[in-house]
C-alpha cells in the first residue's frame, strides 16, 4: 500500500462520519451500466473533465474510486494532486469493495441531482426526530453535498413540484412511514444501508418517532435530547446542524461503543 492509496476496510470506518473524504466515482459507463450502484457518499465524475471540476475540491481529502484501483483512478488522483488536492486512490476499486460485500447505494434511489450537483429535498418545518435522522443519513451515506428545505406542511408537496425537491416524512409519498417503519428505516433499507450499527440506530429512531420507547433502551434519551434542540433554535436549519452533531455521537456509539460501560467504583464507607 502506497500513501496515495487507501484500504477498502480503512475507508469504511470513515464513510458516515464527518471526517469522510469526498469519494468520485470514474467508472466508465459501460463499467457503471454493469453495475450501477455506488459506494456510499460517491458521485459519479468523467475523468476525461479532471482538470475542469478539480477546482471544486480544493481544500478538501478525495478518494477516487474507478473500476479495478488502476489507471483511471490513479491518472485522475494524480491530476487532482496536481491542483493541490489531496487524492487517494481506492485499492481494489469498485470492484474490490464488492467483491468483500462492503455497503452500496443503487444509483437508481439517489434522486436526480440539481445543476450544482445536490440533491434537494424538502419536508415539514420544525422538525424532531425522523426529519433530522433522514437528511443526517442522507448527508453521511448518500449526498454530503444534500439541501433541505423546511416548509410549512401544508406547502411542502407544492414546492417539491415547483423546486424540483424530493419530499420525505410527508404522507403519500416515497419517503415516508410504511407500516410499523418510520422514513428513516425506509431510508436505510432503499438505499442499502443495513449495518449492524444502522440498523441498531434505526431502532432507537422508530422508537423514538413512534413513542414505542420499549423497543430501545436508548431511545428515551434520543427523544429528550432531540425535544430539547427543538427548543433551542427557532431556525430548521440551525437545529438541523446541531443535530448532525448528535446522530454523529448515536453512531460512533452504535458502531463502536456498545459494549462499553461506565460504572462508578464501589465506594468504602469506613463503619
Amino acid at each position: 500500500m502506497s500513501y496515495t492509496s487507501i484500504s477498502s476496510d480503512k475507508l469504511l470506518r470513515l464513510i458516515g462520519t464527518a471526517s469522510a473524504p469526498a469519494l468520485v466515482d470514474v467508472r466508465l459507463d459501460e463499467d457503471f451500466a454493469a453495475d450501477p450502484r455506488l459506494i456510499p457518499g460517491a458521485a459519479r465524475r468523467s475523468h476525461r473533465e479532471v482538470q475542469d471540476w478539480a477546482s471544486q475540491m480544493s481544500g478538501k481529502s478525495v478518494v477516487v474510486i474507478c473500476q479495478k484501483g488502476q489507471k483511471l483512478s490513479e491518472g485522475t488522483a494524480a491530476w487532482l494532486r496536481c491542483a493541490n488536492v489531496a487524492a487517494e486512490v481506492l485499492e481494489g476499486g469498485h470492484l474490490g469493495w464488492t467483491q468483500a460485500e462492503l455497503p452500496t447505494v443503487p444509483a437508481a434511489r439517489i434522486p436526480e441531482r440539481d445543476r450544482h450537483g445536490r440533491t434537494v429535498w424538502v419536508t415539514r418545518s420544525r422538525p424532531k426526530i425522523d426529519r433530522i435522522a433522514c437528511p443526517w443519513l442522507i448527508r453521511r451515506f448518500v449526498d454530503p453535498a444534500a439541501v433541505f428545505l423546511f416548509v410549512a406542511p401544508s406547502e411542502v408537496e407544492a414546492v417539491a413540484e415547483r423546486f424540483a425537491a424530493v419530499p420525505f416524512d410527508i404522507e403519500n409519498v416515497f419517503w415516508s412511514h410504511r407500516g410499523e417503519l418510520c422514513t428513516f428505516d425506509v431510508m436505510v433499507k432503499e438505499f442499502g444501508l443495513s449495518t449492524p450499527a444502522l440498523e441498531r440506530l434505526a431502532t432507537m429512531v422508530r422508537a423514538a418517532d413512534t413513542a414505542r420507547l420499549e423497543l430501545s433502551p436508548e431511545a428515551p434519551g434520543l427523544l429528550a435530547a432531540s425535544l430539547g434542540l427543538s427548543r433551542m433554535f427557532d431556525d430548521d436549519l440551525e437545529q438541523l446542524n446541531a443535530g448532525l452533531l448528535l446522530y454523529d455521537a448515536f453512531y460512533r456509539w452504535c458502531r463502536d461503543a456498545t459494549k462499553q460501560t461506565h460504572n462508578w467504583p464501589t465506594s468504602k464507607v469506613k463503619p
